[in-house]
């Protein structure tokens, strides 16, 4: 059967890199005794597939990871098992069940929200929050933003205004929500330099933390709401 799990990534944990928070997990689940389905062949290995791994140095409230499971005898047991074999700074928050016909999780993906606050020592320009508002709607009313993508192998222009759904003022920084499919992911330090450099600011390095609050998927403009989290689309367990 199949799974989703929810879980948060915070303090000294930010700086752990994808492949060894693949393999905490699956020491973890071992420990744990989850009956984790396991590949066939030579080298067998747990089935996990993770959302949109987090970038090193970011923190998240919102991380997904899908799972094959052999037997979930008490679902409802799932989370307090995992979180009894892991630290304070990664904790598992819900776990769903999944339709067996479900897509992956990283499939779904269409839209992520982030907090990032600035560093008064390192932002010098940051104005009220009232005087920040009118500058960023500004900003926003503009039809294109356009800026240069560098890719693995060469560089491209695209137009960031379709791919921020949204973006506020908050107390020393903005709330996002961006486009995060495969095909239009943008991220949240792109978007806070573009914005720094539209206004005339070349932000230092290190001048503002990024937090992932959540991350959605797409049910397609004539849906209310078009935009629902990731653990939504499983069962919630009672």
């Amino acid at each position: 059967m199949k799974a989703r799990i929810k879980f948060s990534k915070c303090g000294s944990m930010r700086f752990i890199g994808h492949l060894d928070v693949m393999r905490y997990f699956q020491k973890a689940f071992r420990r744990a005794h989850i009956p984790v389905s396991y590949s066939k062949g030579y080298s067998p290995h747990q089935i996990l597939s993770f959302t949109s791994p987090l970038g090193i140095g970011l923190t998240s409230d919102a991380e997904y990871m899908d799972m094959e499971l052999e037997e979930c005898p008490e679902p409802e047991r799932m989370v307090d098992w995992i979180n009894s074999q892991m630290n304070d700074e990664i904790r598992v928050k819900d776990f769903v069940l999944l339709p067996d016909d479900s897509k992956p999780s990283m499939a779904m993906l269409a839209g992520c929200d982030y907090l990032v606050a600035l560093k008064p020592d390192k932002v010098s320009v940051f104005r009220d929050r009232a005087d920040m508002e009118l500058v960023l709607a500004d900003f926003l009313a503009q039809p294109e933003i356009k800026v240069t993508k560098q890719t693995k192998r060469s560089e491209k222009e695209i137009d960031l205004r379709p791919n921020i759904y949204k973006m506020e003022v908050r107390e020393n920084g903005f709330f996002y929500m961006l486009a995060s499919a495969s095909s239009n992911y943008t991220k949240p330090e792109m978007v806070t330099n573009t914005f720094f450099h539209w206004i005339g600011e070349e932000l230092p390095e290190f001048a503002f933390t990024v937090k992932r609050l959540e991350m959605y998927a797409d049910k397609g403009e004539n849906a209310s709401p078009r935009f629902v989290t990731l653990e939504s689309l499983g069962e919630e367990i009672e």
